[in-house]
């Protein structure tokens, strides 16, 4: 498990690393963050898939296709996945915790920096990858956009399953608020190289306990193998150790 991730990965126990809670009372408005904007092509949405660990839906990032720009970040980053973190039930699953407050779920929607030449050039930059986090929390009226990728979840049961996925805007999933905090991180999966610059959006979007219920319904084993629930895929929260939290707005 996390605690013992170091072991094999030294970034692992570093000083920058991700997810962490979120302090209201210690977080730094800074007035001059810009807002941050994406422009995405629809057509760049190639495949999901069942990795065991999550669901993802992957994007074609050989160019300039689906970018996101602004806010904390200097130049464009090219969109090259998303996937989900979540619980075994609806009280946690989030990785960021916002004021004590965890969500049902987050999303992370991945981009790396092409002046790094390529992804794996970019992991081993502190500016090589930005990821927008927006939570999921389950409500009466959920967001209609999630039901796209859920509705693929059926193609992915198990561990190892891709399904095309085509015709797809991410942005479609952006809760209406821009507002969001950003700070220096790091990937919350092994090997957590800690370059990310976090956009983590503070307006939640929402989903339905039916739709939280096929997220669970996901298997972490092949086909071949006993169901085992793919659940509780996040990782516990890291000390901040120094690093200042930015909110772009009061």
């Amino acid at each position: 498990g996390p605690a013992h991730w170091h072991e094999n990965y030294p970034y692992a126990k570093g000083d920058q690393q991700s997810p962490i809670e979120i302090n209201s009372k210690e977080v730094k408005h800074e007035p001059s963050l810009p807002t941050w904007h994406a422009s995405y092509d629809p057509g760049a949405a190639k495949t999901i898939l069942n990795n065991g660990r999550t669901c993802r839906v992957v994007f074609d990032d050989s160019f300039d296709r689906s970018v996101l720009r602004g806010g904390p970040l200097s130049g464009a980053y090219r969109l090259r996945q998303l996937h989900l973190h979540w619980g075994s039930s609806d009280d946690h699953g989030s990785e960021h915790v916002i004021d004590g407050v965890k969500y049902a779920a987050e999303l992370h929607m991945v981009h790396w920096n092409p002046k790094h030449g390529n992804f794996a050039g970019a992991l081993k930059q502190p500016d090589g990858v930005a990821v927008v986090g927006i939570f999921l929390k389950v409500g009466t009226t959920p967001k209609p956009e999630m039901k796209r990728i859920l509705e693929e979840i059926d193609n992915i049961k198990t561990k190892g399953k891709e399904a095309p996925f085509q015709h797809f805007d991410p942005s479609i999933l952006f809760p209406k608020s821009r507002d969001y905090w950003t700070y220096h991180g790091s990937f919350t999966t092994p090997p957590c190289e800690e370059c990310i610059t976090w956009i983590l959006l503070r307006e939640p979007i929402e989903v339905s306990p039916d739709q939280m219920a096929r997220l669970r319904s996901l298997s972490k084993n092949p086909e071949n193998e006993p169901v085992s629930p793919l659940v509780d895929n996040w990782r516990p929260i890291q000390p901040v150790k120094g690093r200042v939290v930015k909110a772009s707005f009061k």
